[in-house]
């Protein structure tokens, strides 16, 4: 039986990374390589390409280099993350957190 939470998951985006969207909505519409954006946004190579991998997750200082780079919002990148990560807790946590937390009786 699904619960409310898990009802609101969406399966058109289930798993999909932020990196991912930075890789095929960004880098490689824009022909851009992740060498070139990390030189552009003054970051590692190996964090560009964490992320894309899904092995790094964005921070708020890589989403603010990210919004400058690109022109767009520092809370479009954040949002990316926190909707997978709450995807992936709902996902693969719920019943442990359910079973643990006890909800609050109105008097």
């Amino acid at each position: 039986m699904k619960t409310a939470i898990q009802g609101k998951l969406d399966p058109r985006v289930t798993g999909i990374t932020p990196g991912e969207v930075l890789a095929t909505e960004f880098l490689e519409p824009l022909g851009i390589t992740p060498y070139r954006m990390a030189m552009a946004t003054g970051m590692p190579r190996s964090r560009v390409s964490d992320i894309m991998r899904g092995k790094r997750a964005i921070t708020a200082e890589t989403a603010l280099a990210f919004a400058l780079y690109f022109g767009n919002s520092p809370q479009f990148w954040l949002n990316l993350q926190t909707h997978f990560d709450l995807e992936e807790a709902t996902r693969n946590r719920l019943p442990q957190i359910k079973a643990r937390v006890k909800p609050l009786q109105a008097a």
